[in-house]
């Protein structure tokens, strides 16, 4: 077998197209999904039973169905209401659904691992409610799931290759494209295997600087992630 990189190079805009859409799709999701997952991760901890009840069936509903059947429902579930939206919006729109369960779980763990003994002392200094559940409860807990956070939402970031099942024009969606055009599969997918390699790594190196902004303690061990 003789590679042949030459046809599939050509179409390099298409991958870029199709990079600069997984990179919307995943920072979209990351961000929408993440602030889901915190309100669902404070509702599992509330004394309110609905909402325990409503965050546990959202969490076990999504985290034991496929993604890919998850895109599809939402795809022809909203179509058959009659609303008839175009796919990246779809493609977002689960995508987000599906990180919102995953960073339920991850934020509930850091939530757990607070410890009652410093919300008494961040009560003794007279911070309001608002004060101590910012800095007392929701950045450390944050800080401490910080990696396992970080890796979910680069797996959303690969996992968004299956929105190419309902022609979101992703990466994965512009890799099937060329290479029916150019009958080059194995070289086409090489190019996309290491596109989905170099976003990893950017988004890698983007949560390491988040990081490092907002947690001091890992800024002064240089360990953000």
């Amino acid at each position: 077998m003789t590679l042949d990189f030459a046809s599939v190079l050509e179409r390099w805009p298409m991958f870029v197209d199709g990079a600069w859409m997984t990179i919307r799709l995943a920072a979209g999701a990351t961000l929408i999904g993440f602030t889901i997952g915190t309100l669902c991760a404070i509702a599992k901890r509330s004394n309110l039973p609905w909402a325990r009840r409503a965050s546990t069936a959202y969490v076990e509903v999504i985290r034991n169905t496929p993604l890919l059947v998850q895109i599809f429902l939402v795809y022809f579930g909203l179509a058959s209401l009659g609303l008839k939206l175009p796919a990246v919006s779809v493609a977002l729109a689960a995508l987000t659904i599906n990180v919102g369960a995953y960073a339920t779980e991850i934020m509930r763990a850091g939530f757990d691992s607070i410890h009652k003994g410093q919300l008494e002392a961040a009560e003794c200094l007279a911070l309001s409610r608002r004060q101590v559940y910012w800095h007392v409860v929701l950045l450390p807990a944050m800080e401490r799931v910080y990696p396992a956070l970080t890796s979910q939402f680069v797996l959303l970031m690969l996992a968004s290759s299956v929105c190419s099942q309902i022609s979101a024009e992703e990466l994965t969606a512009a890799a099937n494209f060329v290479q029916s055009d150019t009958y080059r599969p194995f070289e086409t997918y090489i190019v996309a295997g290491l596109g989905y390699i170099a976003l990893s790594l950017a988004m890698r190196a983007g949560f390491w600087g988040v990081g490092m902004l907002l947690f001091p303690r890992r800024r002064r061990l240089g360990t953000a992630l």
